[in-house]
């Protein structure tokens, strides 16, 4: 069984050199520099703004308004050099956010979202997973992954017919066993640290059980929880609502500094 010390003490070795700490206290592999995310992200935007079309007017100002509320709450090294938005014409109900700062909500969305508060639950979900480094700690998880499983293939002799066959089927088993749970977890927290986000910035965080009772309303099947990316929306609603009494607080303590947002939507 030499080749599964040898797993543990690459994974060790890894976890030793990259270990971070995400905004909720969770331990987190990340392997990239955050400069490297930031070039990434601004590659990517650019890519997306060259495939769809962009909206101006009343839409983006809508967003726009809505994006600088919650940014003005990040942390100083978060606002540093703004954040750029744009509106998609696109009718999937759909937002991002990317490393570097940028902010991508598509036409789609804002027909779900009926109001700034709903917007501002999307925006804040996206936005966090930006400050929890999903991004650079998804990347670093593959590779880390197919680190571990090249490893395994040379060390334990899967070579051939047979071999190649255990192997599709360890990577199945790593997709399902590791891949898509973290990304479930990842999508868990950003609601968390988007609730937060949003409550801060003055918007009503009650508002994101709402919304995701529309997004379901919508309509469009999801496969089975154990196969998708994202949580149930039955599950996605259950934990909003049990994070919301802790962040009501800031949402007052927001209203009672001021910070009345007022964007009016299109």
């Amino acid at each position: 069984m030499r080749w599964k010390h040898c797993l543990a003490v690459g994974a060790l070795s890894v976890a030793l050199v990259a270990c971070t700490t995400s905004p909720t206290g969770r331990s987190q592999l990340t392997l990239m520099s955050d400069e490297q995310l930031d070039q990434m992200g601004a590659q990517a935007f650019a890519q997306y703004q060259k495939e769809l079309p962009t909206v101006g007017g009343a839409a983006y100002r809508y967003v726009q308004c809505v994006t600088e509320a919650i940014v003005t709450t990040l942390p100083p090294q978060a606002r540093e050099g703004g954040w750029q938005v744009r509106v998609f014409q696109d009718e999937s109900a759909n937002a991002f956010a990317l490393p570097g700062g940028y902010v991508g909500v598509n036409t789609g969305l804002l027909a779900i979202a009926e109001n700034q508060d709903q917007l501002a639950a999307v925006i804040g979900h996206e936005i966090g997973h930006v400050l929890a480094r999903h991004a650079n700690e998804r990347a670093s998880t593959q590779s880390a992954t197919q680190i571990g499983l090249s490893v395994l293939s040379s060390t334990a002799g899967l070579e051939g017919p047979g071999g190649q066959q255990v192997m599709a089927a360890l990577g199945l088993g790593a997709k399902y066993g590791i891949m898509l749970p973290f990304s479930r977890r990842h999508e868990s927290e950003a609601d968390v640290i988007g609730l937060q986000l949003m409550a801060e910035a003055g918007f009503d965080p009650r508002a994101s059980v709402a919304l995701w009772q529309n997004m379901g309303a919508a309509g469009g099947g999801q496969p089975p929880e154990w196969m998708s990316t994202h949580p149930s929306h039955g599950q996605r609603i259950a934990g909003l609502q049990a994070e919301i009494p802790e962040v009501l607080p800031r949402y007052e303590q927001a209203r009672q500094a001021g910070r009345t947002p007022n964007c009016p939507r299109p």
